[in-house]
């Protein structure tokens, strides 16, 4: 007995099939490549503002006149998140530890990079640090390093958010119910001071967001 499978019926006509545009598969890769600027834990997926903020930062290396496509090849962006200032959102970039050194040394023209694509709005880097308490004899450290602490991390912060400029002094008044405010001072002398003065009022917001310290 030979029994023969039935063949399919060939269809009266075939319709190929279209390559994407060009300008489409140029978009997704340009989106592929950037993707790789996000640096996230297993699972975890990226926000659009993450996703804009590599785009946008992709898309500054890539550019053939930028002086600062060579050092963007080593940064990567751990998060970024917007926050509401008095003036304007602020997008507060984060930046793993091991990237941060690079950041710093562009830190400056950077920003402005950015602030031409996200206008009307402030952009800040914060390198991203591990807190640890004082139970972390628990976690099996015996000693805990001064740059861990909360005090420590804190200040860092408050570096990484004036940037490219330096502090040049603090201060802490005590007011009259008790709460703390803080005064800081940037150095009178660096030639970065004229390109942040207008950013105080969200140097301050970010902190107080971030810490909930004035």
């Amino acid at each position: 007995l030979n029994i023969l499978k039935p063949s399919r019926p060939k269809p009266l006509w075939s319709v190929p099939r279209l390559a994407p545009p060009p300008h489409e598969k140029q978009k997704a890769k340009r989106m592929f490549n950037a993707r790789k600027k996000i640096l996230k834990e297993k699972g975890v997926a990226p926000t659009e503002l993450e996703h804009e903020v590599a785009k946008a930062l992709f898309d500054i290396e890539v550019t053939p006149s930028s002086d600062i496509k060579a050092d963007l090849r080593d940064v990567v962006i751990s998060g970024a998140q917007e926050l509401e200032a008095k003036s304007r959102s602020v997008i507060v970039v984060h930046v793993p530890y091991r990237a941060w050194k690079t950041v710093r040394k562009i830190q400056g023209r950077l920003i402005r990079e950015l602030e031409k694509k996200f206008s009307k709005k402030h952009v800040v880097f914060i390198a991203q640090r591990t807190m640890l308490d004082k139970n972390h004899r628990a976690k099996g450290i015996k000693v805990r390093p001064r740059t861990r602490t909360l005090t420590a991390v804190h200040e860092s912060i408050l570096e990484d958010l004036v940037g490219p400029t330096e502090i040049f002094g603090k201060r802490t008044r005590i007011c009259v119910d008790g709460s703390k405010l803080l005064k800081v001072f940037l150095d009178p002398k660096d030639k970065e001071r004229e390109s942040v003065e207008g950013r105080f009022g969200t140097f301050a917001a970010v902190y107080k967001k971030l810490t909930n310290k004035e």
